[in-house]
């Protein structure tokens, strides 16, 4: 996940889309190609080697020279590939944010903005590959200078010595040759640079290939019982937290217990770690320090498909797939129709799924579009519900959803997970204030854990303080 964490999105799909394609298409015919012409140059060279060895004198200085202009060339194109290929990202990944959130951006009439922005990275990402033209075209320009001048000395020479020295029909092969090696010289330089730059392709996506991969998915020797976990216990030995080696801890020794079936509420300013102890939870990020026990086992030392396959969550964006209702619900196909019809019906989504004609084959689009992000959020408690999980987290799942919505949700929590431990990460502080246990963070670290009763009636409460602004902000909204 630091991989993710730390690359911009549009740099991922310059590479496999842009970079992949000069690598599968065009680098194959400039290798032909520089192969080729520089089989070409050098034939001709031999040729006239063979025919007068004395033009060796003047052929071995011009392809000293040459190969200095290539390199003097290649070290400033090969700078210019890779900057072309950084602002090439970052135009990929404006694009690409423009169009997932166009609705936001009409809302607030900054189309112009956005507009503008565009054309700006779009004219950042033009100017390195003009000037690795303009660089090409000053190459070849001393190339076939260089050779002209050669050619035409060698001319000159042979105009000037005494008639008879060679043949009519010599001196025209020669010259002949010589503008047939001075075409192919050129083109052979050329193409040589031309697949130098496509090589950088190669070098970016090689870039991509020794990422470090998450754990293994099942560890043969340390398997989890089918029934774990069992009571839902769970203990935050120490936890230290970080994204990466490089980057300072975004969780600084958390260390409490969640008792099997308790009802937790994770609270805490922006930035305080909540999502991060959560993304723990699942080894979405690895500790740095401390373990994380659930019934006695630590998690750090099971598969990741053992981990996450025994925990439920609901997110705050709710995913689904491009499928059937049936699919998005029991990806594996573990569970009946019937069980899928009663999990609907629990989840409020009975009617919406018959109405669509089509019942559990109904169609599901891409991120689920055609359904409301209230109805997602829904679907998303339907795959918990079938799964029947002792360990259901809430990733502020009510935060983007509507009130009635909301309500469906904590009804069909409350009911369905009674003996279940459930995590949630609050945004609507009145989600957790009938939990059991709070859990207030504070710059990564355990500001206070106990009942949220006694925490209201506490002076300098962290979780009494967010009630009160919470409550000050609805008045205030309301107004």
């Amino acid at each position: 996940m630091s991989f993710f964490d730390s690359t911009p999105v549009g740099r991922v799909l310059s590479r496999v889309s842009s970079d992949l394609s000069i690598i599968d298409l065009d680098l194959p015919f400039a290798f032909v190609f520089s192969l080729g012409d520089t089989l070409n140059a050098y034939s001709n060279l031999g040729v006239l080697v063979v025919a007068t060895w004395e033009v060796l004198f003047v052929s071995v200085p011009m392809i000293v020279l040459a190969i200095r202009l290539q390199r003097y060339y290649l070290a400033s194109a090969k700078e210019l590939m890779r900057i072309n290929g950084t602002t090439k990202s970052a135009l990929v990944n404006h694009l690409g944010e423009s169009i997932s959130g166009a609705i936001t951006i009409r809302a607030f009439g900054e189309e112009d903005r956005f507009f503008a922005k565009n054309l700006d990275l779009v004219d950042k990402n033009a100017s390195p590959y003009f000037c690795n033209f303009a660089a090409t075209e000053w190459l070849i320009q001393r190339l076939e200078i260089m050779s002209a001048s050669v050619l035409s000395f060698s001319a000159f020479v042979m105009a000037l010595l005494p008639q008879g020295t060679f043949s009519p029909g010599f001196v025209g092969m020669v010259l002949s040759y010589g503008l047939s090696l001075n075409v192919s010289f050129v083109c052979s330089i050329q193409n040589q640079c031309n697949l130098a730059n496509q090589i950088i392709s190669v070098e970016r996506v090689n870039q991509y290939m020794d990422i470090q991969s998450e754990a293994t998915e099942v560890v043969e020797e340390n398997r989890p019982l089918q029934d774990w976990p069992q009571d839902g216990y769970v203990e935050l030995r120490d936890l230290k937290i970080r994204y990466r080696k490089d980057t300072p801890l975004v969780l600084h020794g958390i260390t409490c217990k969640f008792q099997g079936g308790d009802k937790i509420g994770v609270v805490g300013r922006t930035g305080s770690g909540k999502t991060t102890l959560i993304g723990a939870l699942f080894r979405l990020v690895e500790p740095d320090e401390g373990k994380i026990i659930i019934d006695s086992m630590d998690i750090g030392t099971i598969g990741l498909h053992d981990l996450r396959s025994r925990l439920g969550i609901i997110p705050q964006d709710p995913t689904l797939f491009h499928g059937t209702i049936r699919y998005n619900l029991d990806l594996l196909g573990q569970f009946s129709d019937l069980e899928i019809w009663e999990v609907l019906g629990k989840c409020q989504l009975l009617e919406a799924v018959q109405e669509k004609g089509h019942g559990l084959d109904s169609l599901v689009v891409e991120d689920g579009s055609n359904w409301s992000m209230g109805q997602r959020q829904l679907f998303c408690l339907g795959r918990a519900l079938l799964r029947r999980c002792r360990i259901l987290v809430l990733d502020e799942a009510t935060a983007s959803i509507d009130n009635a919505t909301d309500v469906v949700l904590q009804k069909t929590i409350r009911t369905e997970f009674k003996y279940c431990t459930v995590i949630t990460v609050a945004h609507r502080i009145p989600t957790v204030m009938d939990c059991d246990m709070i859990l207030a963070l504070r710059d990564g670290r355990v500001a206070e854990y106990d009942n949220p009763a006694k925490l209201m009636e506490t002076e300098g409460s962290l979780f009494r303080e967010l009630v009160k602004e919470y409550r000050s902000h609805t008045s205030n909204t309301n107004i």
